[in-house]
């Protein structure tokens, strides 16, 4: 080979990809990448990180803000992690807010927002313990499977009324513990007012004592009976599931905080028979709202656990937006955060078709009201009272929906569900002209709802009212339907 020949051949090809590399580095676009535009706080502040990528020096300018901290405030270029800390509790009343602007030499700039929500009602962490795991051995998957030995119930519009029993016959007693638990019913969601009726101070968010000891009585009840119980904070005039918005946000943070500190403080000796359910149904339609939602179930969660002692590691149970199973599907892409690990489960309910199981009065503008539901079981002499949607493979498949979080080892409660029998007695009119029909209807549906929850790995709780079960004399009032619920388990 010819050595200068090559030379002649190789220094213009080397200067060619020199003056491509250079050509390429000058005209590089200048990076400044940050991670997020806004960060949150709560009221008792914290640290957390900001990151971010920058291919040049960078400077942080911030404003001077007396509760807010960075630990640097420039750098050189590539990737940085910044802690940024709130120095003190917000008890101003409103949220607080102030802004970091990062520049880069390279010319580049960006924006972050840091807020801190307002502390509008006193801890009620008064008298926090250490952690107990005495009697709370079983993990949340290990608890379901404990539940779904026996059946699940409601003690439905009782002590969720503005008084106990103000839509039922009877308050709850222990007989009727017993005798739920001599049914077979070993699982009980207790719905449970606190805000619309049960606080003796309205602006502190204090619950009244004597209600607090008299939850506690009826939980205590449950558990000496080694029946499991699901305590919540139910629909209580709407003040959580009606304001899922950022309008409300704060002071609905606020109020759940307060709550669920007393609640938890005073149920804490429980062992692992009893659950807590931050909401009932919250009104949930999109991403948003969604976000927002699991703010607030994390408000729950971290007021339970604060408390101490078994609260420590008690399974806890959040709802789906809407407790609806395709929105909840949908839209919980990510579950609230929880220090402790597998003891979460997730909520919905179900009352499909809503022409058959809500509309029990009257016709609605949006539905006539189905007396007959199910296959073999529409009427030839009321036809147009025949279920139009919602019969078995609609159920089918939105218990299917659910099945997803059970098989990640979320366990997922069925809430609320039930079919309503339509007597004088119960409902008033109009009522079946095929009355034989519609009987084999209800009780069919309560079958087969039971029987594909199950078959979804769901945990069912039927929504008892007093149509069911004599809450006063401790019978049963509709043998034929709970005999429908019962085969729903085999």
């Amino acid at each position: 080979m010819n050595i200068k020949y090559s030379f002649k051949i190789l220094i213009p090809l080397i200067t060619v990809i020199f003056f491509l590399s250079c050509k390429k580095t000058k005209n590089a676009a200048p990076e400044l990448t940050v991670t997020q535009s806004a960060i949150a706080f709560t009221p008792e502040g914290g640290t957390q990180d900001l990151s971010f990528t920058c291919s040049s020096d960078w400077t942080i300018s911030n404003p001077v803000y007396s509760w807010l901290q960075l630990s640097t405030a420039s750098g050189n270029s590539g990737s940085a992690v910044i802690q940024v800390t709130t120095l003190s509790e917000n008890t101003t009343g409103a949220t607080r807010s102030g802004t970091l602007y990062i520049s880069a030499s390279n010319g580049q700039a960006r924006r972050v927002k840091v807020t801190q929500a307002p502390t509008i009602y006193k801890s009620y962490n008064t008298s926090p313990i250490a952690p107990d795991m005495t009697g709370m051995a079983s993990n949340a998957v290990q608890l379901a499977a404990k539940m779904r030995t026996g059946m699940g119930i409601n003690i439905g519009n009782t002590m969720e009324s503005p008084n106990e029993a103000d839509w039922v016959n009877s308050k709850v007693t222990e007989s009727y513990i017993k005798f739920i638990k001599s049914l077979g019913f070993n699982s009980v969601r207790l719905p449970c007012n606190w805000v619309w009726s049960h606080l003796s101070n309205r602006s502190k968010a204090t619950i009244d004592p004597a209600w607090l000891a008299r939850v506690k009585q009826v939980v205590g009840w449950c558990v000496a009976n080694d029946v499991y119980v699901i305590l919540n904070a139910h629909g209580d005039s709407g003040w959580l599931e009606n304001n899922v918005n950022a309008i409300k946000q704060d002071s609905v943070n606020a109020m759940q905080k307060a709550i669920w500190e007393q609640i938890a403080t005073t149920m804490r000796d429980f062992d692992e028979h009893l659950l807590f359910a931050g909401a009932n149904e919250p009104a949930v339609n999109n991403a948003a709202e969604m976000a927002i939602l699991n703010g607030y179930h994390e408000t729950f969660i971290k007021a339970v656990r604060s408390t101490g002692g078994r609260n420590s590691n008690r399974v806890l149970v959040v709802q789906g937006p809407s407790t609806d199973s395709y929105k909840t599907s949908d839209l919980m892409t990510t579950l609230p955060h929880d220090p402790v690990p597998n003891r979460m489960m997730l909520e919905v309910h179900s009352y499909s078709p809503s022409t058959f199981n809500l509309l029990i009065d009257g016709d609605a503008t949006w539905g006539r009201m189905a007396f007959y539901w199910g296959k073999g079981n529409h009427s030839t002499i009321e036809p147009d009272r025949n279920a139009t949607f919602g019969e078995e493979d609609a159920l089918i498949a939105e218990y299917g929906k659910m099945k997803k979080f059970v098989d990640q080892g979320i366990p997922v409660i069925l809430g609320e569900y039930a079919s309503w029998r339509r007597t004088a007695a119960n409902v008033g009119k109009p009522l079946p002209l095929d009355l034989a029909m519609h009987n084999k209807s209800v009780d069919y549906w309560a079958t087969f709802a039971t029987k594909t929850m199950r078959a979804n790995g769901l945990m069912p709780f039927w929504w008892e009212i007093g149509f069911t079960l004599d809450r006063k004399n401790n019978v049963i009032k509709d043998q034929a339907l709970y005999d429908a619920i019962k085969e729903g388990y085999k």
